[in-house]
């Protein structure tokens, strides 16, 4: 008898130990999950979101941060943001910098074997020009900027200097390879500069193996010379790296690039009021700026839909929130960053709290699920509140992993808030990263719905239950 009442009171113990520590969906996960059945289903179904990418990336095109486009796709998402009946839409004013291409860059191998041979480029974001006589040199090929420093102006005077470091293919995440080669494009040209150097070449940043140069930013530090820097697609790349195994390459740059003085632009912004917490902000948001070669369609016109759907998706379900939701069409992410830390001083200034920040700015591809970051001293519990979603989240093939936010919510970080990323299949994205192919023909509008979709639910989710109720 003893024996039986130690083990029911054990039962009893493990019992009551399992209610301290139930997910808070307990009991409310089937309705929960119903919801969001719903969600996907409304936004597969009849979400707009497509539409607006193919008029935002055909009719408007590259939208370049301080450019008639930018500017036109600011009116456009503002009036879209108005369509949707939200609380509150405005613009918030940021300082950009205006960088112009140009007419097209000619770059060509003056001696190959069998005469000249032009060479796919694009002149990186910043870049200066040659001016109409171009710039004519010998190139020197480098696999890393440490190895200029070994070099020295002995062996960079009066050189254009080839950058050939590819992404690594091994790399299962392709952000991580891109990581691994960036440096190359955004310093190469101030580094080599320092040196004597006339010029450099960048291998574009892909690990596709074709003819579609790929742009991006280059930065000058104030104390160097600045040069021109160009990129080269990656057949051009080992075409060039296989010449100069043979013989001295000379090679001939003219470009046409100018920088500007800083203009005005615009964050684009719209909110619904929160019912019970309206001084907690869950944000959703893209930058609406892309580079100026094809149609920013997945970077990152996807993120910018993606965010605004939210909004048609919830509304057209009647949802009425507990916290405050705000889109926010992001500028300039790709050359400064201006629109990011604009929205973060503002905010900071007026003391508001975003209890988390979604940003999406990987691609329209599969959704693949969500990363992660915040503040050391607040992360486990916040970290730990998000995945009591996974549930329902893995019935949809999402995943939560620590990792990071993105550029433009991340200097929100100190609010203390949560920073998440939106994190659809990566193995595509740099096929089309920064190039003319970036169109809305690359993106899959099915694919586009399911991570409009995806993100709808985790911002249903947390606007529910918090992340440390």
């Amino acid at each position: 008898m003893k024996i039986k009442f130690l083990h029911i009171t054990g039962i009893f113990f493990i019992f009551a130990t399992a209610l301290l520590y139930t997910n808070p969906l307990e009991g409310q996960s089937e309705k929960d999950a119903l919801y969001v059945k719903e969600i996907y289903d409304f936004t597969l179904a009849d979400g707009s979101c497509y539409k607006w990418l193919e008029y935002l990336t055909t009719e408007i095109g590259g939208r370049l941060a301080g450019s008639d486009n930018s500017m036109k796709a600011v009116d456009y998402t503002h009036q879209l943001m108005d369509s949707l009946g939200l609380d509150t839409v405005y613009r918030q004013s940021c300082m950009v910098p205006k960088w112009t291409r140009g007419k097209k860059e000619v770059v060509k191998i003056t001696n190959a074997p069998n005469g000249e041979l032009p060479l796919n480029a694009l002149a990186l974001g910043n870049s200066i020009g040659t001016g109409d006589k171009g710039v004519t040199a010998e190139v020197i090929e480098v696999f890393s900027i440490d190895t200029l420093k070994l070099l020295g102006e002995k062996y960079l005077k009066d050189k254009i200097v080839f950058f050939n470091r590819p992404m690594d293919p091994t790399q299962l995440r392709t952000f991580n390879a891109y990581g691994g080669a960036v440096d190359q494009r955004v310093f190469g040209a101030t580094t080599a500069a320092p040196f004597g150097a006339k010029a450099v070449l960048v291998r574009s940043l892909t690990t596709l193996t074709d003819d579609n140069p790929h742009t991006g930013v280059n930065v000058y530090r104030d104390e160097n010379p600045t040069i021109p820097a160009l990129a080269i697609s990656t057949i051009a790349a080992d075409l060039l790296s296989e010449l100069l195994k043979e013989q001295k390459v000379e090679i001939y740059i003219e470009n046409h690039s100018k920088n500007h003085d800083p203009v005005l632009s615009y964050n684009v912004i719209g909110e619904i009021r929160g019912s019970e917490f309206p001084d907690e902000i869950i944000l959703v948001g893209g930058h609406l700026d892309s580079w100026d070669v094809g149609g920013g369609a997945h970077d990152d016109g996807a993120g910018c839909v993606h965010s605004m759907q939210v909004f048609e998706t919830l509304r057209a379900m009647d949802y009425k929130p507990k916290h405050t939701l705000r889109c926010v069409m992001f500028m300039n992410e790709e050359n400064g960053l201006g629109g990011g830390l604009e929205y973060a001083r503002a905010s900071n200034e007026k003391s508001e709290y975003h209890l988390a920040a979604i940003e999406s700015d990987a691609g329209g591809f599969t959704p693949r699920g969500f990363s992660c970051d915040a503040e050391a001293e607040i992360f486990a519990t916040f970290y730990k509140g998000l995945n009591n979603f996974l549930p329902i989240l893995e019935r949809y093939d999402l995943s939560l992993v620590k990792g990071g936010g993105g550029a433009d919510i991340n200097p929100l970080k100190s609010q203390k808030g949560l920073l998440i990323g939106f994190r659809p299949d990566s193995q595509r994205y740099f096929d089309y990263h920064h190039t003319a192919t970036d169109v809305i023909g690359a993106v899959n509008e099915r694919e586009l719905k399911l991570g409009a979709a995806a993100i709808t639910s985790l911002v249903y989710l947390i606007d529910t239950y918090g992340l440390n109720r």
